[in-house]
């Protein structure tokens, strides 16, 4: 028998949820649990203990309390070393691992500091520098999955016939679309009015730029699509587009959706890619909005719309994901930061959100990305941004972890310092499995 037996002294959600998250998702290792001591015993396969004391001499981590709680607690993080790797919740000389690994799991999973007190950004998001790994330099590592890789170092060393399924590196390239068309197909009171202020403000080359995309005598620079879909196909590379399907507000100026060329661009998309729903910025509190936005790009790509983006990357935890179970969205794609490269939950593989108030793993698949177009506004030279993006690539590779790149279709169809469309083609070239 090759199943993983946990023996623990009590067996709770959080218990379960990271057992299966590390050995299950992260490993491919069956588990099994008991809070049985004769169970354990009898047991001739791989075994590990996992409470406040070791039974014998056998594969024992000391656990934190972290686990066995409810609710919130406001605690003292200190960082110590594994092997060079940084680890916290110390478990002390016995412990077989110097630390609480499934504590610490959970605790950058679950988002347990974003429950924390904390000072929000502008858009009530949660700031990179008030997260612990930020603070302690190790946002660029996906830390769970390399402290999942060496407790399984570990395991074989002990149980050199246990099984592990080794899983493959995956590369999905997202593209955000919030903004389709920079001057085209936005009507005629929106276009006179973009004019008028492009005037004002002298933004002669901008006022040219326009008419001519009117005129037909060039193409709308945000309208890359089937550029990128002639990339994606030659470079064989897996990507999905997510479509922003709402109607005109403050923070949503996409084209509208009533707008017949704006739909068949959709439809024409989805025959080569996944599409998917950018939920807008109004509908972030608004599960009634959300569920019409979802609805209405359903009905133009004739399928279900299951997977979904947050306008600016906000979540809001666990309101955000709360309100997508609500909309039946089965996968989400936001859990990362907009301007800074990383991983937000200190993992590169997809996870299920756990709900601490309510103490339950919620029916939400969380695909964490690590690299972000915005991040890389203030870097001038494409050489430092693929170095950037190099070695988040390596750190995923290293774990066989699910690679996730956004770019938006605004930034690349941009005229700036940096010529987006060749980086973005540069980089998917490279990393593509």
């Amino acid at each position: 028998m090759n199943m993983l037996l946990i023996y623990t002294h009590k067996i709770t959600p959080r218990f379960s949820y990271t057992m299966k998250q590390v050995f299950t998702r992260i490993l491919g290792i069956e588990i099994t649990f008991t809070t049985k001591v004769e169970d354990f015993i009898k047991h001739s396969g791989p075994k590990i203990t996992y409470t406040k004391q070791p039974l014998q001499n056998e594969f024992f981590v000391r656990s934190n309390d972290l686990l066995f709680e409810q609710g919130i607690n406001d605690f003292r993080v200190t960082i110590a070393d594994w092997d060079g790797v940084p680890c916290f919740f110390g478990a002390g000389d016995r412990s077989t691992v110097p630390f609480d690994i499934f504590a610490a799991s959970f605790y950058l999973l679950s988002r347990y500091e974003e429950y924390l007190p904390h000072v929000k950004d502008l858009f009530q998001r949660f700031p990179p520098s008030e997260s612990l790994a930020f603070r302690n330099n190790f946002l660029h590592l996906p830390i769970v999955d390399i402290w999942a890789f060496k407790l399984l170092e570990m395991l074989l060393g002990r149980f050199p016939n246990m099984e592990a399924k080794a899983r493959r590196y995956d590369h999905t390239s997202i593209i955000d679309v919030t903004t389709s068309h920079c001057f085209a197909n936005r009507g005629i009171v929106r276009g006179v009015a973009g004019l008028i202020l492009d005037l004002v403000n002298l933004r002669i080359r901008r006022v040219f730029q326009r008419i001519s995309v009117w005129l037909k005598l060039r193409k709308d620079p945000f309208d890359n699509f089937s550029a990128l879909i002639a990339l994606h196909k030659v470079h064989n590379v897996q990507s999905m587009f997510f479509f922003q399907f709402a109607t005109y507000s403050t923070y949503d100026k996409n084209v509208s959706p009533n707008n017949n060329t704006f739909r068949h661009l959709i439809k024409s998309v989805a025959d080569y890619s996944k599409v998917s729903l950018a939920a807008s910025f109004s509908s972030f509190s608004n599960t009634g909005l959300l569920k019409e936005e979802k609805k209405k790009l359903s009905n133009v790509i004739n399928r279900p719309v299951n997977f979904c983006r947050l306008r600016y990357n906000r979540v809001d935890i666990p309101q955000t994901y709360r309100n997508l179970v609500e909309a039946e969205f089965t996968d989400d794609f936001t859990m990362g930061y907009t301007h800074e490269i990383g991983f937000r939950a200190g993992t590169c593989t997809p996870f299920y959100f756990y709900d601490i108030p309510l103490e339950v793993q919620q029916p939400l698949k969380v695909h964490p990305f690590a690299v972000h177009d915005y991040a890389f506004q203030y870097m001038t030279s494409e050489e430092k941004i693929l170095e950037t993006v190099d070695g988040i690539y390596e750190q995923v590779k290293r774990v066989n972890g699910e690679f996730l790149t956004i770019f938006s279709n605004e930034l690349l169809g941009g005229s700036q310092k940096v010529d987006w469309m060749h980086l973005y083609s540069s980089i998917i070239k490279k990393y593509h499995v």
